[in-house]
């Protein structure tokens, strides 16, 4: 049973995980994130990618983010996961009002579930800005090289379109 009460699914799923910080210590936070991912319930983490270090997305004035990937094989449903992965983030301090995009100890996004396409108010899938990032694309491809989103295209090809602004990876 998931954390939720919900029978689990019975084969696991791929879950791609996007990463982020850029308060208190940003790749201590994702190196400790990357321990807890592969703590919770019916998960196991399979892959993650190198830190990358990027520009910030949003209000001036912010330091640096710390980036990742993780790929998951997972049991939970996406809302379980969802709530497992907003609970990590809680636990780093995360706070989620103040400004849209501004800095944070702990983002943990759900950025693919195998290729299950979703729209609710909570959850997306899958991400909706996942095709416009290089903090995400560079990362993915590293764990998933060839990966084919829901719609047929490959991280490769949004890979190559978007400008990579700045990202730098900080681990070989």
């Amino acid at each position: 049973m998931s954390p939720a009460g919900r029978p689990a699914t019975t084969a696991p799923v791929t879950a791609f995980i996007g990463l982020g910080s850029n308060l208190e210590d940003p790749e201590g936070q994702l190196r400790a994130a990357l321990l807890e991912l592969a703590e919770l319930p019916d998960t196991r983490l399979v892959n993650r990618s190198p830190l990358y270090r990027s520009a910030p997305v949003g209000p001036p004035g912010q330091p640096d983010y710390i980036n990742a990937v993780a790929a998951l094989d997972t049991r939970l449903q996406p809302p379980e996961l969802l709530a497992g992965l907003q609970a990590i983030e809680q636990a780093h301090g995360r706070r989620r009002e103040g400004l849209r995009w501004g800095p944070r100890t702990l983002d943990l996004d759900l950025l693919l579930y195998g290729d299950r396409v979703l729209s609710t108010p909570a959850l997306t899938l899958p991400h909706p800005r996942l095709t416009e990032r290089a903090f995400v694309l560079r990362p993915l491809a590293d764990v998933a090289p060839g990966l084919v989103l829901p719609d047929g295209t490959t991280v490769e090809s949004h890979l190559r379109r978007c400008p990579q602004g700045g990202l730098v990876r900080l681990e070989t």
